[in-house]
């Protein structure tokens, strides 16, 4: 699966902001961080290149700020529901693709949504990290660290897999991963037929060394 490179903006840099920010700069991505507290973006700068200070309620920031032209705009300020409903209208509003929200509670996710999130975080269930690494992992979802060195995720059978059986590709060999089950019309299957071919909208859940992951971008 081909991987393409997106940009981000983190708006927030509280904890769970912050825990974006770095993981996804850590995947090699581009990210702009943007918080109203000058302290926090001094602080930021120490290991992220590219931090602003500005007000991301404000439409003339948000242009400023050039933020129509990154692909994704993650906006952290969960416990400050009026500030985040005005970012999410304005990033919509100058083209943003994808807007990724932090709700502090359920009721200001479906609010979050209502205003034109295209996805919404309740930090209960999904950490800064993991939310991360689903972004910048091209075809894969529901990343699961089972340990620091072992992940279970689900991804796409790639177009060069399509009519190929798993015993062809040996994936176990070639990329050190483990299928534990198929995706077929929504439908698990548990019990792999090793000389069944894949097909074009399968997918599959596997198990893999979290350091080998990359080799499947």
């Amino acid at each position: 699966m081909r991987k393409i490179k997106k940009t981000y903006a983190v708006f927030g840099l509280g904890r769970y902001g912050s825990a974006v920010a770095k993981e996804l700069s850590a995947s090699g991505a581009e990210v702009l961080v943007v918080d109203n507290k000058e302290e926090r973006i001094n602080d930021a700068s120490a290991f992220l290149p590219y931090c602003k200070c500005a007000d991301v309620t404000d439409p003339d920031a948000i242009r400023q700020l050039g933020i129509s032209n990154v692909d994704v705009v993650i906006i952290t300020m969960g416990s400050n529901l009026e500030a985040s409903v005005m970012a999410v209208m304005l990033c919509k509003e100058v083209g943003v693709k994808t807007v990724i929200a932090k709700g502090a509670s359920e009721m200001n996710c479906k609010i979050l949504k209502r205003v034109g999130a295209d996805r919404v975080i309740f930090p209960e269930r999904e950490s800064g990290m993991r939310l991360a690494k689903n972004l910048v992992s091209s075809g894969f979802f529901d990343i699961l660290d089972i340990s620091n060195e072992v992940s279970m995720v689900e991804l796409d059978v790639r177009p060069e897999w399509v009519d190929k059986t798993p015993k062809e590709l040996n994936l176990r060999k070639k990329y050190t991963i483990n299928i534990v089950a198929l995706i077929d019309n929504g439908e698990a299957i548990a019990t792999i037929d090793p000389d069944k071919p894949l097909k074009k909208d399968m997918s599959m859940i596997v198990i893999a060394e979290t350091s080998k992951l990359a080799k499947l971008r």
